[in-house]
């Protein structure tokens, strides 16, 4: 199991507790991608798709 969290706001310094944080959860095949995952997800509080990439548990 994988956790994503959206990259865009992590770079920007949002603040988060007063937004919500976007997270998903999602499941991925460590052989086939060894790499962080990173996939277009919607973020609420922007309104937009943004990258959502993989963070550790």
């Amino acid at each position: 199991m994988v956790i994503l969290e959206c990259t865009s706001c992590i770079l920007n310094g949002v603040k988060k507790v007063s937004m919500g944080i976007s997270r998903y959860i999602t499941q991925k095949n460590r052989h086939n991608t060894p790499n962080q995952l990173q996939l277009r997800k919607f973020y609420p509080y922007c309104f937009k798709h943004t990258i959502h990439g993989e963070i550790k548990k």
